[in-house]
């Protein structure tokens, strides 16, 4: 075999770690982490559609994407309204003829204790949270299965989900139903090749985050201090491992949860 061939041959391999080509609906799209996942698909070659409830968060992001030459639409959604995940589906399939990936990182929460959680409080970030995850989810796996089955979920929950969070029950307490959700429709839609998987960031570096979670610098030290890696993560340190949860390398892995968090090391010095 002469080396133009071998050549030639490894220009056609398949690269599986590739998303190019696959639809992709990032929630929460317009800020932090989602806009971050949304950057890295389109700049991949992955059409995208970023949704969100404020479109003055959306509209930057989308610009940014289509100046940098990817492909990338927007749509106003509410995920506690079942009939608006349904329609931001359709308004992927509308504009870029199908669907291949939902990655659900819309999320709420209140800093609160428990005792001074109002009811709507409660109700609000359990319906975004987790019941946002559901109705998104459901109207995904519906396309998925009309275009013949195959298909990607990543959920985002986080390390509260998995460890609780004393100053955050509601928040904890829906990110844990978002794991048990991923789990319940891995096993529920894999029949039809629908891969269900969810990863759990740890403290990441965004504006949001740092003003709710360590809003001082000895909590932001004592949190970097629980860190093996020493520091925060960074929101594109969560875009990676969507990109490879949506490719085919990651073809036989579904129902799973990654761990996203630097690594737990408690430091008591």
């Amino acid at each position: 075999m002469g080396d133009a061939q071998v050549a030639t041959e490894k220009a056609q391999l398949k690269d599986p770690f590739s998303v190019d080509g696959k639809v992709t609906i990032v929630t929460g799209g317009g800020t932090g982490i989602g806009a971050s996942i949304a950057r890295e698909f389109a700049a991949r070659g992955a059409p995208v559609l970023i949704a969100s409830r404020r479109a003055a968060h959306l509209e930057p992001v989308r610009d940014e994407i289509r100046r940098a030459g990817g492909q990338c639409e927007m749509t106003v959604t509410d995920v506690r309204d079942a009939a608006a995940c349904d329609a931001m589906v359709a308004a992927a399939v509308a504009a870029f003829g199908r669907l291949d990936v939902l990655i659900n990182n819309h999320g709420a929460s209140i800093a609160s204790p428990s005792r001074d959680i109002t009811p709507n409080g409660w109700k609000a970030v359990v319906e975004i949270n987790l019941g946002g995850t559901f109705f998104a989810s459901r109207a995904a796996a519906a396309q998925f299965i009309a275009q013949g089955g195959g298909g990607t979920i990543i959920n985002l929950s986080s390390l509260a989900g998995i460890l609780g969070s004393a100053a955050m029950a509601s928040y904890g307490a829906s990110k844990a139903g978002v794991i048990n959700l991923t789990i319940s429709h891995a096993a529920e839609w894999g029949e039809h090749g629908i891969r269900v998987n969810c990863i759990a960031p740890g403290p990441i570096e965004t504006p949001g985050a740092g003003e709710r979670t360590w809003p001082n610098d000895h909590v932001r030290n004592t949190v970097i201090r629980s860190r093996a890696l020493g520091r925060m993560g960074r929101v594109e340190e969560v875009a990676m491992p969507c990109l490879f949860l949506a490719s085919d390398a990651a073809s036989y892995i579904s129902g799973t949860v990654l761990t996203v968090d630097g690594g737990a090391a408690p430091r008591y010095r």
